[in-house]
């Protein structure tokens, strides 16, 4: 049911979560998100997340009115124009809707590898501190197929707001699991059976066309300025590194994913 509210006050309590999108840290804690634009809210009102309240002009109140109205949970529909919308975030917006929502419950490792299919696919990630960094792995790892996240304790966590939106949403489909140590959730993989591939800009022991992504496999990528942490490292089965011409030795890690992401979905479909 739907609570239509046209926005008087840019003080009230119930809009706090929007005058604190900067604050996402913050919101992490309380276990909310902010979803910025009508792809990522669109693509939220198609999930069973618990959404709280929208935030939005009468225009786009009108184009979404049909999804909101199917919605099973009580709704808040803050209604007022985009320069109210800006002031009350306190920075401008392309387009004027966000949404407020619960953050879904995290995936047990055990979960993931009952409700994920052979061959598996599972990222990691270890030490991303960029939520845009974060975001356009998601929308790869999506894109290509991935079947879980595992979040490492030093990386940022993907429902954070900046991730959220630069992923257009494609989080909401991609399990998350946030393990408190890292090397110790990828030995539990390997343990079943999955295989744990170091995207590692430094080795000698493979290239990525030379690697067999076939088979049940976890792909961890790290940071661009330190890499994969030694202890990483250490429990995974293979390091691969992308061939890259003119002595360049990085990529951004979400070009790095792309091309990680994209053989192995190649590797498959061949």
């Amino acid at each position: 049911m739907l609570q239509i509210i046209p926005v008087k006050d840019l003080e009230a309590p119930e809009l706090a979560p929007y005058r604190t999108m900067r604050q996402m840290s913050d919101h992490r804690r309380q276990g909310i998100f902010v979803a910025e634009g009508q792809k990522v809210v669109s693509r939220l009102l198609e999930t069973s997340f618990h959404i709280h309240s929208v935030l939005l002009t009468p225009e786009w109140f009108e184009q979404l009115r049909a999804p909101l109205e199917q919605r099973p949970e009580p709704l808040q529909v803050f209604i007022t124009d985009k320069a109210g919308i800006e002031r009350l975030t306190g920075f401008g917006c392309y387009q004027a809707i966000k949404a407020v929502s619960s953050i879904p419950s995290s995936i047990s490792l055990e979960a993931l590898l009952e409700t994920s299919s052979a061959p598996r696919f599972f990222v990691a990630v270890d030490g991303l501190s960029s939520s845009d960094n974060v975001g356009a792995l998601v929308r790869n790892a999506v894109g290509f197929g991935a079947q879980g996240l595992i979040v490492g304790p030093t990386s940022c966590h993907p429902y954070i707001r900046r991730a959220v939106h630069t992923s257009m949403g494609t989080i909401f489909k991609l399990p998350v699991h946030p393990a408190t140590n890292l090397q110790h959730a990828l030995e539990h993989l390997r343990s079943n059976g999955v295989r744990i591939v170091a995207a590692h800009p430094h080795t000698e022991r493979h290239t990525l066309y030379q690697a067999d992504l076939k088979r049940d496999t976890c792909v961890v990528l790290g940071s661009e300025g330190e890499g994969l942490s030694p202890e990483v490292l250490d429990v995974c089965d293979d390091h691969v590194v992308i061939p890259m011409a003119h002595d360049t030795d990085s990529l951004n890690v979400a070009s790095a994913a792309a091309v990680f992401f994209s053989e192995v979905f190649r590797q498959r479909m061949s």
